[in-house]
């Protein structure tokens, strides 16, 4: 009688849900771009990837785990591409203008961004920590770049490090927004995101 080879199994097996959630994760993405966090329903998400309802929440236990898993899988996307570039020699805000421009492919997590860093601003949905943390993260770590370019006179004259920082981050996050709107307008009138970051980049940074 054949002996099975568990270890093969159960890394067969590991194999397959991790594809499953991957699955998930981007069905739901699709999902709370569209109708936003409260909007979305666990069961059109659980068919769109062809499973049933019981068989998603073998992966994610509510809705508010999923949301958690898809905002991580958002953060992993930026951050690989990013950290990548910094690795080659790129400079910070060269690096961010690289991540710019390439969301202009990721249309989808644009548009969940968007839509969830909206929505999060009350202080009961389930998001509404991780916009906290993800945004005094991110204006801290850019305010620390500008201190070190002021330190070797790479600040425009009368440029706040501390403002500066909030203001790059308001503006790509506003121009993910006019640039979801512009798209369905002719290509002319389109919003270029990068450009426009690059515009004001070149404004404070010497």
């Amino acid at each position: 009688m054949p002996v099975m080879n568990t270890t093969t199994g159960s890394r067969g097996g590991y194999a397959k849900g991790r594809a499953t959630q991957q699955e998930i994760i981007r069905a739901a993405i699709l999902v709370f771009a569209d109708v936003g966090y409260h909007g979305a329903s666990l069961r059109d998400i659980a068919a769109r990837v062809g499973i049933s309802h019981p068989g998603l929440l073998h992966h994610f236990p509510n809705k508010a785990a999923l949301l958690e898993a898809v905002l991580e899988y958002r953060d992993a996307v930026d951050e690989e591409s990013f950290e990548e570039d910094l690795a080659r020699g790129t400079g910070y805000f060269d690096a961010l203008l690289n991540l710019v421009e390439r969301n202009r492919l990721r249309r989808p997590l644009v548009e969940l961004f968007a839509g969830l860093s909206t929505e999060a601003t009350s202080s009961d949905h389930p998001a509404h920590d991780y916009f906290q943390r993800r945004y005094t993260r991110v204006v801290r770590e850019q305010s620390a770049q500008l201190r070190e370019r002021a330190a070797r006179g790479g600040l425009a004259p009368g440029v706040d490090p501390e403002q500066a920082a909030r203001t790059v981050v308001a503006l790509i996050d506003g121009l993910q927004v006019q640039w979801l709107l512009s798209l369905e307008r002719p290509d002319a009138d389109r919003i270029d995101m990068a450009a426009d970051l690059k515009a004001y980049l070149t404004l404070i940074l010497r």
